[in-house]
């Protein structure tokens, strides 16, 4: 089978696991919205979007450089790096965790959120900072180890049926305070939970690397040297929208904030199928040229940003006709999410012809050459975001968040075409194409 057909395959497995579950996570919603009210649902996706936010700090960066580390130790079978690159993964988890239970409400307060949905809810919330800290290294270690469906299945499918379970059993409450309460904690214990279940997966594909006759210091100082950059790349770029969704905060009602705070998850969700093409190649990539097999490296970047775009096209179109009628399930208040909804999901386009520059700049030993395309789109969100959603609400909330990444998407291809001299866009799609041609 070729590549292409692979990546469109598992992709395909991957990204369906992910509408299934985010069929539970908009039911939830839906029904939070519903039942509750929107202002709950507003603060239930501010709770959400702090807590990712927090999560990807905890492994200071490693488990965004655990794919490209896993893969490269499984195919030198270097197993002795790779058990103690997770060991230093975890164990930043746990301090940072301690850290958060300790000075967190302190920081609550001086924040001046001492009494906000955070605060009130710390315990839960704590705890579902601890098993999404702990997935997100589970699922780059797995993915990185050839195991995609076991790195994205917890994230993908069981946290989205915790969360529906636990809406379900919190509404037998009658109170929707309590109630909500109740749902953060059975979401919370129910997550740490499936983090261990992951845990035990990794635990048992470690083995399976093959391991070096002699001993082998630990690679700290390149780990540092990667990760440092990857936290920043992946808190801009993975948890964009809950950044945004803490800016918009202070700029929109409860009631406008939960409507886009469901737009961006529907598009997240839209996007994770252009992520599902990438991770599932992405091992692929690290073997081509941890083997200096620079000719196969480009064929299947090409090939991955090919897939891509084709998919994000589908889900531009599927996005247009479907949403209005999704919307509606939140309540007729959420049909107004419909045009912002669509503006966003046209950012997928351009990012998928401008290519995984980031990785590749990693890859090549560059990772903090990415910094500045990552500054140059938040600054962009933040100054747009002050101009246009004041004039135009949730429609000037999307066309900033569109011009932030393109506007972030192009400084990258360009960055990576100048200090790494590869055109990692579509056109190197094409390039191959020709060349097959050509050779034929």
């Amino acid at each position: 089978m070729s590549l292409a057909r692979r990546l469109a395959s598992q992709s395909s497995i991957i990204f369906a696991a992910r509408i299934f579950g985010a069929g539970f996570i908009f039911v939830a919603q839906a029904l939070i919205a519903r039942f509750w009210g929107a202002g709950i649902l507003g603060e239930f996706l501010l709770v959400v979007a702090s807590v990712n936010l927090v999560s990807v700090v905890m492994p200071l960066g490693y488990h965004t450089v655990g794919t490209y580390f896993a893969a490269e130790y499984r195919a030198r079978g270097q197993r002795q790096q790779m058990v103690a690159f997770l060991l230093r993964s975890y164990g930043f988890v746990l301090l940072s965790f301690a850290g958060l239970v300790v000075v967190g409400p302190a920081v609550l307060e001086i924040l001046g959120q001492g009494q906000g949905a955070i605060a009130l809810h710390f315990a839960p919330f704590a705890l579902l900072t601890l098993g999404t800290a702990i997935v997100y290294v589970n699922s780059a270690a797995l993915i990185g180890l050839k195991r995609p469906f076991a790195g994205f299945f917890a994230d993908t499918l069981l946290r989205p049926m915790i969360v529906l379970g636990a809406f379900l059993v919190a509404l037998g409450t009658g109170v929707a305070d309590a109630g909500f309460t109740q749902m953060l904690w059975i979401i919370g214990v129910g997550y740490v939970l499936v983090s261990l279940v992951q845990f035990s997966f990794v635990l048992r594909s470690v083995p399976q690397i093959a391991s070096s006759a002699e001993y082998e210091t630990p690679q700290a100082r390149r780990w540092w040297r990667f990760a440092l950059p990857w936290v920043v790349i992946s808190l801009a770029t993975d948890f964009f929208f809950d950044i945004d969704l803490l800016l918009l905060s202070h700029q929109l009602s409860r009631e406008d904030l939960a409507i886009f705070g469901v737009c961006t998850r529907m598009f997240s969700l839209a996007s994770f199928g252009v992520a599902a093409v990438y991770a599932v190649t992405m091992p692929d990539m690290f073997e081509s040229e941890a083997k200096a097999d620079r000719t196969t490296f480009n064929r299947k970047v090409g090939e991955a940003n090919a897939v891509a775009s084709l998919v994000a096209i589908l889900l531009f179109v599927g996005t247009v006709v479907g949403a209005p009628l999704a919307l509606m399930l939140f309540g007729p208040e959420f049909a107004a999410g419909a045009a912002p909804l669509a503006i966003l999901c046209l950012s997928l386009v351009v990012r998928s012809a401008a290519g995984p520059a980031s990785v590749v700049l990693s890859i090549h030993d560059r990772p903090w050459a990415s910094l500045p395309a990552i500054a140059l789109g938040l600054l962009t969100l933040f100054g747009a975001n002050l101009v246009l959603v004041p004039a135009y609400g949730l429609v000037g909330a999307s066309l900033s968040a569109v011009l932030a990444i393109s506007l972030w998407s192009l400084a990258l291809w360009l960055i990576a075409l100048h200090t790494a001299h590869l055109d990692v866009s579509i056109m190197q799609w094409f390039r191959s194409r020709r060349a097959v041609v050509a050779a034929e």
